[in-house]
């Protein structure tokens, strides 16, 4: 008789669905789920490429103060809608925190720095400036998610910020010092670089839409006390143009573009994933053309280059495995 007990039975080898749980490269996955990230990625920069034209539209009959706190009121209804249909749980302990991170930076530090930038500067200038946020979405993606690019990823996200500030610096009348708009700018990239990379690592636990949800209905309260501030010093008046703008401002710009953007952040790598938005200046800058009628400079169109081609060699940077 033949011994059937040291038989082996085939085990089907068990893929979890999680994003980012398997390491890169461990299976044909492994590129399918990159570049998924990055086309998500690319998705949300393109929504986000009529953020700043918007913006510069909207503020020559709006005041700043209402367009940077009505636009995230105008989301957090739509959030708050969606997250009761679907019946989402609520965030649990530290969440509420990380949560609280992520509407500090693009709930209301991003919207509000820029649309007073943009009360002075043109739509194509802010729009390089703001270029310094993928390498600095990338700081804070290693800093919180433990990625470790390598030395050429640096270098070009490096090159990709020297040459936002050699533009700003280089514009007529800046004489080789900042202008208070820029400052305006960078303190914008900071803040919208630490919600984006929290952001980030909180969609792989809540979900892509369901992060900027919570974030927006986590500041409503504040945002509608700002809202009557404004509208108690300046009533809103504008074109129909420049309402069409705002909401744009508030569905997309604030809330829908955002579930493309985190969604391809939390497939990652995020370093990566976040280098795509180096493209977003040139598109802002076409966009500021083509709507707005702002006249290109060659600073700008050179600044546009130098930054997208920084941006081609970062997103095709590879990443260490992270340290055990």
């Amino acid at each position: 008789m033949r011994d059937n007990s040291s038989a082996t039975v085939p085990v089907r080898p068990v893929i979890s669905s999680r994003a980012g749980s398997s390491p890169a490269g461990s299976s044909p996955a492994g590129p399918v789920r990159k570049r998924a990230g990055i086309w998500w990625g690319l998705l949300g920069v393109a929504a986000f490429s009529f953020t700043v034209p918007f913006t510069r539209l909207a503020v020559e009959g709006l005041s700043p103060l209402f367009i940077g706190s009505a636009r995230a009121v105008v989301a957090a209804v739509l959030a708050a809608a969606a997250l009761a249909l679907t019946r989402q749980r609520l965030p649990r302990g530290t969440e509420w925190l990380r949560l609280a991170m992520v509407a500090g930076g693009v709930v209301v530090g991003f919207p509000m720095l820029t649309s007073f930038a943009l009360t002075a500067a043109p739509a194509s200038h802010g729009a390089v400036v703001i270029a310094l946020l993928p390498a600095a979405t990338a700081t804070m993606a290693v800093l919180r998610g433990r990625e470790r690019p390598r030395a050429g990823f640096w270098i070009a996200t490096g090159a990709g910020a020297v040459a936002a500030v050699g533009f700003a610096l280089a514009q007529p009348g800046g004489f080789g010092q900042l202008q208070w708009t820029d400052l305006l700018f960078f303190g914008a990239v900071l803040a919208a670089a630490v919600g984006y990379a929290e952001g980030g690592l909180l969609a792989r636990e809540l979900g892509a839409w369901q992060t900027i949800s919570w974030a927006l209905v986590l500041t409503a309260p504040v945002m509608v006390g700002l809202v009557a501030v404004s509208v108690s010093q300046q009533p809103p008046a504008g074109t129909p143009a420049q309402w069409a703008a705002f909401a744009y401002l508030g569905v997309v710009s604030m809330f829908l573009g955002f579930f493309a953007w985190y969604h391809g952040l939390a497939i990652g790598p995020m370093a990566q994933v976040s280098q795509v938005q180096l493209a977003q200046p040139v598109m802002s800058i076409c966009w500021a053309a083509l709507l707005l009628g702002e006249q290109l400079t060659w600073a700008t169109v050179v600044g546009g280059l130098a930054v997208i081609l920084c941006a081609g060699a970062a997103v095709r940077g590879r990443l260490r495995p992270p340290a055990s």
